[in-house]
């Protein structure tokens, strides 16, 4: 199974527009959107080309391969103008020996975990920093940002190929981080 990560759009038109690029190139079956999709939030400034309701037109445009969580940024009103669902607080993926447990990272985070099994993969966004790490008998994975990253890092996606996780650099697709979650 191919899927990509994306998180903390915030409403920034070409960082959405070059996910969607990525997405289409890539042969991944499902873009998985990890919140705080089209509001920037208080303490985060304006995204370049921020453009909210462009950012659901071109989402909406590939609503049938997205999977989504809700981020603290996101609000009902969002989902109003989206034809995916982004309420849920988490969501998981099933993989033939292991599970994926995704969410924002705002409610769970590495260090208030939710409920994780043997080699279990906790996905989250939230902080803006790429993670991808073992920590004892899970993993934890996060894309970073593709419109306001922070920590030195660049704007960067996810990617699971088989059982590689990667966070790539959204303009050159450089390796940033990367974790073999074999179980």
């Amino acid at each position: 199974m191919k899927l990509m990560f994306a998180s903390d759009i915030h409403g920034a038109l070409p960082a959405c527009q070059r996910v969607l690029e990525i997405f289409a190139a890539s042969d991944a079956q499902w873009l998985i959107i990890l919140g705080d999709v089209l509001n920037h939030g208080p303490r985060n400034a304006l995204p370049e080309g921020y453009a909210p309701a462009q950012v659901a037109e071109q989402l909406n445009a590939v609503a049938s391969r997205v999977i989504a969580v809700r981020g603290n940024c996101d609000s009902e009103v969002d989902q109003m103008l989206l034809s995916f669902p982004i309420t849920a607080p988490w969501q998981q993926v099933l993989l033939p020996e292991q599970r994926l447990f995704l969410t924002h990272g705002h409610l769970y985070h590495p260090e208030k975990l939710p409920p994780l099994g043997l080699s279990d993969v906790l996905v989250f966004g939230h902080t803006h920093i790429p993670v991808a790490e073992q920590r004892g008998d899970i993993f934890l994975f996060n894309p970073g940002s593709v419109s306001i990253p922070k920590g030195g890092y660049p704007a960067s996606y996810g990617m699971l190929d088989g059982e590689q996780m990667r966070v790539h650099n959204l303009e050159n697709h450089d390796v940033i981080a990367q974790v073999c979650i074999t179980p």
